[in-house]
């Protein structure tokens, strides 16, 4: 913080001076300004809001989640996201695959999130998605969106199920690969 006199701004007692980082105490051959807008007793704050797209398989594209637990899996999706402050705005998908677009909590690392999920939604689909050999796939695509695509993007993941009447998971992976522009080496992508 700059040097200043806080009662200026009624938040310190006459007299009171804070020193910045780079300043010496006793050095007043220089007045910082502070605005009075930022001459706040509160502390900052880090504020953010990054939407994300993402998609991910079970492993090998197995049709393992069936229309009876989807419902349930989805919802135990969203909960994991709420429990790490980032909540879903859609989540939904089809027998081998989910969608998920979510606000990424600003503590939180995108690969630590994946990494949370997968794990627990995997844990929950062998216990109580009666389904014991139950695993996601290693890898995930991630892909940043615009506040003006939310509409568009929750439309696609309500609709994953009319969609994949015409195109597989990977096709429409690679269409998302392309589109965002990620280069990728086919033998690596999948498994």
């Amino acid at each position: 913080m700059a040097r200043i006199n806080g009662s200026e701004f009624g938040l310190e007692p006459e007299g009171l001076q804070l020193i910045s980082p780079g300043q010496r105490p006793g050095n007043s051959s220089t007045k910082p300004f502070i605005s009075p807008e930022r001459a706040t007793p509160d502390m900052p704050q880090s504020l953010s809001k990054v939407l994300v797209h993402l998609i991910f398989s079970t492993k090998h594209r197995q049709p393992l989640i069936g229309a009876e637990i989807r419902p349930r899996l989805h919802a135990y999706l969203i909960g994991i996201l709420d429990n790490l402050k980032s909540p879903s705005l859609q989540t939904g998908g089809v027998a081998d695959h989910v969608h998920i677009l979510f606000a990424l909590g600003r503590t939180l690392s995108q690969a630590d999130l994946v990494e949370e999920v997968k794990k627990g939604s995997s844990k929950w689909m062998k216990a109580e998605g009666g389904v014991p050999a139950f695993s996601w796939q290693a890898g995930y695509g991630a892909f940043s969106i615009g506040e003006s695509q939310v509409d568009t993007v929750i439309d696609y993941i309500q609709h994953q199920e009319e969609h994949h009447r015409k195109v597989t998971f990977q096709e429409e992976f690679r269409k998302f690969l392309e589109r965002y522009q990620v280069p990728y080496d086919e033998r690596y992508v999948w498994d």
